[in-house]
């Protein structure tokens, strides 16, 4: 299993053992239709299978079209060149000592003024049109969380974090790169109403926004009760087209319950299977105290 190059919010890395003993195996295509930071479709799609990797935020499809078709050297040689430029640190080549800093305390205080600068070259271009890849990926590397975070505006808006890009990010980009240059996967920006559900023998696993929960996926509006009600209706034609999906969801959270979805379950009883998984979000990184108390994560299944 490998993780992703980018951190997202409600990332499944760590359920995806059990994501896999509920997936069926004898598909033509895959389907992930929230692919989010795509560590599902890269990690449990069958290697023989056509995947199609959706996604509605295009800074995000962006960023994983942008790894898909560029070479990793290259890469790494424009995030180097950006760190040089911005006089980001770099305790990779030069460890922490050298800024007077340690890895418990962090790097932000270092890196807080170049970041903001960057930040600024970011937004500037964007404000033109054109987004600069590179540079959004290394304000990820250097962010708060290595979230990819914008506001209303639509400027990227995430604060600085405590690491830069040391081995660990490194790694999960070039771990990232190698298995999607092994796969047959286009990353698409679709909104999920306009993906067909009548190909036949694909596979659909969806994990949408969470309609209790504030994430940075869904902060600003994202998701309101009508997707809600608009996703359970195609996840329906799904069923009636012969092919089969996997939901990830959640029916309760610090004590609130999916109300709409939790009915849905029920009248379709004779139909779909739940499976309650073992999942915390105790170490999510949620804007309110929802992280807290217990969740009850499930996969509401078709087959």
């Amino acid at each position: 299993m490998i993780k992703s190059f980018i951190n997202y919010p409600g990332g499944k890395y760590k359920l995806l053992p059990q994501l896999r003993n509920h997936f069926p195996n004898d598909y033509d295509r895959f389907v992930d239709l929230f692919a989010g930071s795509a560590v599902v479709s890269t990690n449990l799609a069958m290697e023989n299978s056509d995947i199609f990797a959706y996604d509605i935020n295009k800074y995000l499809i962006g960023l994983l079209q942008y790894v898909q078709g560029s070479e990793y050297d290259e890469m790494m040689l424009n995030i180097i060149n950006i760190i040089d430029e911005f006089e980001l640190s770099d305790t990779l080549e030069r460890g922490y000592d050298f800024y007077g800093a340690n890895s418990t305390a962090g790097l932000a205080s270092i890196n807080k003024q170049s970041y903001v600068n960057l930040r600024k070259k970011f937004n500037t271009q964007l404000g033109t049109g054109f987004v600069n890849q590179d540079v959004l990926y290394t304000l990820i590397v250097f962010g708060f969380n290595n979230q990819l975070r914008f506001n209303k505006a639509g400027k990227f808006n995430n604060p600085v974090g405590k690491r830069d890009f040391n081995e660990k990010m490194r790694e999960k980009l070039r771990q990232f790169k190698v298995r999607v240059d092994e796969l047959n996967i286009q990353f698409e920006r679709s909104d999920f109403r306009d993906v067909d559900v009548d190909e036949p023998n694909t596979f659909f696993y969806v994990d949408p926004p969470y309609l209790i929960t504030t994430a940075v996926y869904n902060e600003n509006g994202g998701w309101s009760p009508e997707d809600e009600y608009d996703l359970l209706a195609y996840l329906d034609r799904i069923h009636e087209s012969g092919n089969r999906f996997a939901l990830s969801n959640v029916f309760s959270m610090k004590g609130r319950t999916n109300d709409i979805l939790v009915d849905w379950v029920a009248q379709h009883a004779d139909q779909y299977v739940v499976f309650h998984l073992n999942k915390s979000y105790a170490n999510a990184n949620y804007q309110t105290d929802e992280n807290s108390g217990t969740t009850d994560e499930v996969l509401v299944v078709n087959y």
